[in-house]
């Protein structure tokens, strides 16, 4: 995805997350099923106009059985072991000499009827904990400055029985085992946050917290963060964390990793389903909302970004969102759509002709971008940088599309249609925060993404896959789903166009050709 379009923080709570999931039986599978399909035609042959399930929808009907019935059961999301979040909060005590004091989103950032929480990443980061309301301080190992206490400390809410009615069980801070359940050395709650800093400014000079970007982009959390602390330690000078805790996140240990190959993995399988899927008189909603289904029945908590799918024009349209027009036979369709799969994300782009075959034209500028990607992807490995220095990927990117064969209908060099950079950094955010022009490390996960947009000729094409930075080179995450042309058509050819009703598997097991 060439830019950040996150929706609203949001994350299942921990104790949710951490419940196994219930196991079903065939049988209970076939109610579920028989459920989803009298919905279904209950909205066919009901409804007036329902949105998903207009008379071009109706067809999918029987493709949404089939995802249910062929995918297993979804795995619990579980959130890491304490272990995992244990070692981040030792490096950063490490790291600092000050106090580190982070919040926790409140759960109030958005208000609308349809937000569900899911807690700010950094946060997320170092606790696990996915609740409104809490804070943590995380207090160095200093030796040159005398301290006697936690070093580790999570400030939870008291809890609200009668709250709790309506939104569920949360953790508090007076819970039995609630040390055993964090992982924290302590657990207090917030009423004591205030005096606690307090205390601490007696001993430390100054506190470390993530301090607000310039503009701060959506809710303002860290700026209100920061106008918090200064009302509780007003004489205190605060120093940013910033680039200490994104260092950490760019290098995604074991455990990080495979959290992402599942988000990748049912990315991939919501890729190819929508491959056997797209098709004249289809809307891109339609195809957008199919990925989705795929992605929430394999487990992820929800998208990684707002979906893109554009079709003809849209296609040329970096950030299409609107999702509103048909899928016209000629189109070239332009899918950037990840899922989130324990909070790390997914970002997979593919584009295919909506009728199966690409044109010569399209077939040129298809393979001029895949020839640029591949000498990204085969240039990625220690010590090269996506911006800046020599030999970095955008340049390369952009020395073979200027070098290309490829020109636009003036005779000019296709280089002024690749708009956008060639990279990010992939994590809890699709893309995680960091210095883009440093060095690439073994355990950083970066996208590779060239495209090129010509909008006189309805002609959009991006190829986008996940690679992680090994000690020797790299390795494609994505590399299960298919990048060349004749495969892509190879895929779509197995569409049975006579009737409609392509299953549209959900499962690594029937997701490939």
């Amino acid at each position: 995805m060439t830019m950040n379009l996150k929706r609203s923080p949001k994350r299942a709570p921990l104790k949710q997350r951490c419940q196994p999931g219930p196991f079903l039986t065939e049988k209970g599978r076939l109610e579920i099923i028989l459920k989803v399909l009298s919905a279904i035609l209950s909205s066919i042959l009901i409804e007036k106009k329902p949105r998903f399930f207009n008379r071009r929808a109706q067809h999918l009907a029987p493709a949404l059985a089939a995802v249910l019935f062929l995918a297993p059961v979804a795995a619990a999301r579980f959130r890491q072991p304490n272990a995992e979040y244990q070692a981040r909060r030792a490096k950063i005590r490490a790291a600092l000499d000050d106090p580190l004091v982070l919040y926790g989103y409140t759960g109030h950032e958005d208000a609308s009827a349809v937000a569900l929480f899911f807690q700010e990443p950094y946060f997320y980061y170092l606790t696990g904990h996915d609740e409104p309301g809490a804070a943590v301080v995380i207090i160095p190992d200093a030796p040159a400055k005398q301290f006697q206490g936690p070093h580790e400390i999570l400030y939870l809410p008291p809890r609200d029985l009668d709250e709790e009615q309506w939104e569920g069980p949360k953790l508090g801070p007076d819970d039995p085992g609630i040390t055993q359940t964090t992982g924290f050395e302590a657990v207090r709650s917030t009423k004591q946050f205030a005096g606690d800093l307090q205390k601490l400014a007696k001993t430390f000079s100054a506190f470390y917290t993530v301090m607000p970007p310039s503009p701060e982009d959506g809710y303002p959390h860290f700026t209100k963060s920061v106008e918090a602390l200064r009302e509780i330690v007003p004489h205190e000078n605060l120093k940013d964390a910033t680039n200490a805790l994104d260092a950490l996140r760019l290098i995604k240990s074991p455990g990080e990793l495979a959290l992402m190959q599942k988000a990748i993995d049912l990315s991939v399988d919501a890729h190819f389903a929508a491959m056997k899927a797209i098709r004249p008189g289809l809307f891109e909603y339609q195809i957008a909302a199919l990925m989705e289904e795929v992605h929430e029945w394999g487990g992820c908590e929800r998208e990684a970004y707002a979906p893109i799918v554009g079709a003809g024009f849209d296609s040329t349209v970096l950030h299409y969102s609107p999702l509103d027009h048909e899928i016209k036979d000629g189109d070239l369709v332009l899918m950037d759509v990840g899922g989130e799969y324990g909070g790390y994300a997914a970002d997979i782009t593919r584009t295919v002709p909506a009728n199966g075959k690409f044109t010569a034209r399209q077939l040129e500028i298809y393979n001029i971008v895949l020839g640029a990607q591949q000498a990204v992807i085969d240039a990625i490995k220690p010590g090269v940088t996506m911006y800046g220095g020599p030999h970095n990927l955008q340049q390369i990117a952009e020395d073979y599309i200027n070098h290309s064969a490829g020109r636009d209908k003036e005779g000019h060099t296709l280089g002024r249609y690749f708009i956008h950079g060639i990279s990010h950094y992939i994590g809890l955010d699709v893309h995680d925060p960091g210095d883009r022009t440093l060095p690439l490390q073994p355990g950083m996960v970066i996208s590779a993404e060239p495209g090129i947009y010509i909008p006189e000729e309805n002609i959009g094409v991006r190829i986008e896959d996940d690679v992680l930075v090994t000690p020797d080179g790299h390795r494609v995450l994505t590399a299960r789903l298919p990048r060349s042309a004749a495969e892509i058509e190879s895929i779509m050819s197995k569409r049975d166009t006579s009737s409609g009703t392509d299953a549209m598997p959900a499962a690594r097991e029937g997701s490939e050709p």
